[in-house]
């Protein structure tokens, strides 16, 4: 007997609700240091893996294993700061191509063009999404950090 058109989205929604009833339980998340550029000692993780989804804790431009910005200003900053996201993506198996959405914090929004710049030299079209914001203030004086979010699916 065929469905009345009026009644297909409730089968719909009531076939979705079992199969979400019935799946497997998500994994926790995964809490991941690598070492590779921040010490295991700070009150943070690196990254979260959470199912299919890397969160990134916010980058700025520290030498790896230091907490000291790199010399050279904003477009150093930038290029160190993404640089320690491609390290930070690489321990955890994934690349800069699994990046879907950053957010940019910069200390003076008219580093924006200059940003863009390195931004472009470090990645790869399509671009990611990506906001951008001024800050009053980042961590050790920084003028950039850069927080992102890649794909871990399989």
């Amino acid at each position: 007997m065929p469905i009345r058109p009026s009644l297909r989205p409730v089968r719909a929604l009531a076939c979705a609700l079992l199969l979400a009833a019935t799946a497997a339980p998500a994994a926790p998340p995964e809490f991941l240091n690598s070492g590779k550029v921040l010490s295991g000692d700070l009150p943070f993780s690196e990254a979260v893996r959470h199912g299919d989804t890397l969160y990134l804790s916010g980058q700025v431009g520290i030498a790896p294993g230091t907490m000291k910005l790199v010399p050279g200003g904003m477009r150093a900053e930038a290029a160190q700061a993404l640089a320690n996201i491609r390290a930070i993506l690489e321990a955890h198996g994934r690349s800069m191509r699994d990046v879907v959405r950053c957010t940019v914090m910069l200390a003076d929004m008219a580093d924006w063009p200059a940003f863009n710049e390195v931004w472009r030299g470090a990645l790869e079209k399509p671009f990611p999404a990506r906001s951008a914001f001024g800050a009053s203030g980042l961590a050790l004086g920084a003028r950039v950090e850069v927080e992102c979010t890649a794909s871990a699916a399989p």
